[in-house]
């Protein structure tokens, strides 16, 4: 697991453009982490919702990903739902937390919450994510491109 996991902090460039911090907790529950930023404002104070929902794909695709990466396998986002309940502003610091409520061979169903520093829900989610083998993505690729 942590060989992909590993792999997906290398190729992950939102994650390392918006110094997201991951943690694992166990095999489908993680937490990500991340400041908002003013680039990642749509008014003078509060973030684009585009913003958490692309972070809340990250929280719900991690945890799926942490369930099946044991199996070499990666995910791919089929779905997800979201519902924003407030506001997050610059220099918020983000709390996602994700859970994978069940998991199948192919088709994994995952939750997800983002709290803020004060511990208020600023969006819940869920979503449906695909679980494919690693050989068959283009991380296997790019890997087996860059070794040489």
């Amino acid at each position: 697991m942590e060989k992909l996991l590993k792999i997906y902090n290398k190729v992950n460039q939102f994650g390392i453009e918006n110094d997201l911090r991951l943690s694992i907790i166990n095999e489908g529950t993680i937490e990500y982490r991340m400041l908002v930023k003013s680039k990642h404002l749509a008014t003078p104070t509060t973030a684009h919702g585009g913003v958490i929902a692309a972070l809340m794909d990250g929280v719900l695709g991690v945890a799926a990903l942490s369930a099946v990466a044991k199996e070499e396998k990666l995910v791919a986002t089929l779905e997800f739902k979201i519902s924003y309940y407030k506001p997050a502003f610059e220099g918020d610091e983000l709390l996602g937390k994700g859970t994978v409520e069940k998991k199948g061979n192919r088709i994994i169903f995952a939750s997800g919450e983002i709290l803020n520093q004060n511990n208020e829900i600023v969006a819940k989610a869920s979503g449906t994510f695909n679980a494919y083998p690693f050989e068959k993505s283009d991380v296997a690729q790019y890997i087996k491109n860059t070794q040489n």
